[in-house]
């Protein structure tokens, strides 16, 4: 089980239907539309499903992708900055002892989402022509720290454990070479991390929560490598046991073995010894219950009392931003004319949050052979992100005005029993981190879901004040968190209403966008912030 998480799909493992994602291609551009329900001619009315699924697996499949509905909690405190890092456990053993099935039963047992297995061999070093030669004869010692990068190793971890979106190398056995695409990985609770030399260095140690050596007969070892390279690295027998003779017992016992008094357990017997694994899982699970935090109740009583932020943009209230505004509030309107003037409303919206976009002096030629000094956007590109699923509604507004615009996607929703967001799936463009980007939402009351899909952005490098979120609707709270936290972000909306009630309705408001919209049923217990239900 290796790394990982694409751009396209929050983890990807290769023991993905345990862990809890799948791949997709990271510039994937392709529509959930088969997700979301269409807005039909006939505008016929649509169940929402109940929250929960307690009967049902904590997924929902389609033929490209999995999307789990165990979402991630909150890293992050109301401040937006980041209070927790991920746990991260270090295994570390001799080769073929057993270390990546430790770690999948360890995930099994654990039974939470995001959780991320990296391994070592990913950072194996680039190899010279001479070296590959060496490789090639079995002459080449691989078994050697100096065969790893470990500067790459050390940086790559330290971002994972801080939160961030990093790009792990893809190690090809058969070739004795890196892959020329690398793999994203981002949103681990958990990381395990995992190699033959895991506690050989300080700096990974520093980073290591827990530190776990897998110890197992040299013989089974032996055996286990005799079949792993023959059968799935297409090596021959001789070759695996002068390699393993001349570099793999002798490295063990001089750098591998030494360094098991470092560790915190030691597993006899690898993956079938289930009573050690059972006390690494309760220890993980009492460090993961400590680190629990409350976003939502600390934002509806912090700076609430201040004045609206600069960086704040309502579009002006005219008589016919008023009037469609009074059309959609009104709980009589019917679906098609909700649907209709909405529709209006977000293409105004949008045209006006354009406007904050840099531009710079641009000297065109008319027909007419008469220069005409205009104005051009100055940046590498503009992409549009929506909160699903009421913020995809916004994207044809968006299509409309900017041509060929790249359109990304996060999917939050609340936890019903803590009340906190939950992110359960993203899907970001390629290369997002240079783009200027409009985050989309349709309704934002206290600021909990907008918070971390901003938090989402930031950890995948896009600046703070690339940032523009984008919404028909906030109220007060919502605006002062977001801008507390973000204070570059611009915010961009149609109208701030001043109150949120004990269920964080917006009041007056404008009802569950997403479900007058699509014609679905609201629980009773909805929320604004929420954008759908945990079955989604």
């Amino acid at each position: 089980m290796s790394a990982l998480c694409t751009e396209s799909g929050i983890l990807e493992l290769e023991n993905s239907e345990k862990s809890g994602c799948r791949s997709d291609s990271s510039n994937s551009e392709g529509s959930l539309d088969r997700l979301l329900p269409a807005v039909a001619t006939t505008l016929s009315p649509r169940k929402r499903t109940t929250s929960q699924c307690k009967s049902e697996p904590p997924l929902l499949r389609t033929n490209k992708r999995t999307i789990y509905t165990a979402g991630r909690p909150p890293w992050y405190n109301e401040h937006g900055t980041q209070s927790k890092e991920a746990f991260v456990i270090g295994l570390c053993g001799g080769s073929a002892s057993g270390k990546t099935t430790v770690a999948r039963k360890i995930i099994e047992a654990l039974d939470v989402p995001w959780v991320v297995l990296l391994s070592m061999d990913s950072f194996y070093k680039v190899l010279s022509v001479e070296e590959q030669q060496l490789a090639k004869s079995n002459d080449y010692n691989f078994d050697h720290p100096d065969a790893f990068d470990i500067t790459l190793l050390v940086h790559t971890l330290r971002k994972l454990k801080q939160g961030k979106s990093v790009k792990i190398p893809v190690y090809d056995f058969t070739i004795h070479g890196r892959q020329k695409e690398w793999k994203t990985v981002y949103g681990a609770s958990v990381i395990i991390f995992e190699g033959i030399m895991s506690f050989a260095d300080k700096e990974l140690l520093k980073l290591l929560d827990m530190k776990i050596f897998v110890d197992t007969d040299s013989d089974i070892r032996l055996v286990r490598r005799l079949h792993r390279d023959i059968t799935e690295r297409g090596r021959d027998i001789e070759g695996v046991i002068k390699q393993y003779n001349k570099f793999v017992k002798p490295a063990f016992e001089q750098y591998i073995e030494p360094t098991m008094r470092l560790a915190d357990i030691v597993v006899p017997r690898g993956g079938g010894n289930m009573v050690a694994i059972d006390l690494i899982v309760q220890h993980v699970h009492s460090q993961l219950e400590e680190r629990e935090l409350s976003v939502r109740a600390a934002l509806a009583s912090a700076h609430q009392s201040q004045p609206l932020p600069e960086t704040l943009s309502v579009l002006e209230s005219t008589p016919q931003v008023r009037g469609m505004h009074t059309i959609i509030r009104n709980k009589e309107t019917s679906r098609d004319e909700f649907i209709f003037y909405s529709k209006r409303l977000m293409r105004l919206l949008i045209e006006h949050a354009l406007s904050f976009l840099p531009f710079q002096i641009c000297t065109v030629q008319t027909p007419q052979g008469q220069d005409y000094d205009g104005r051009s956007f100055h940046g590498k590109r503009i992409t549009g992100v929506s909160i699903l699923r009421a913020g995809e509604t916004m994207e044809p507004a968006l299509r409309a005005v900017c041509k060929d615009v790249r359109i990304g996607k996060i999917l939050i929703q609340t936890n019903q029993d803590t009340g906190e967001p939950e992110l359960h799936y993203l899907r970001l463009p390629k290369d997002i981190s240079e783009d200027h980007v409009i985050l989309m939402d349709c309704t934002v009351s206290t600021g909990a879901a907008a918070m971390m899909a901003v938090r989402v952005l930031l950890d995948h490098d896009v600046q703070e004040d690339k940032i523009f979120l984008v919404s028909l609707l906030m109220a007060e709270m919502g605006v002062h968190s977001v801008a507390y936290a973000f204070p570059q972000v611009k915010i961009i909306t149609t109208a701030v209403d001043k109150k949120v009630n004990d269920l964080f309705h917006i009041i007056p408001g404008i009802g569950n966008f997403g479900d007058r919209y699509f014609g679905t049923d609201a629980p009773p217990d909805w929320s604004d912030d929420d954008l759908d239900d945990p079955c989604y």
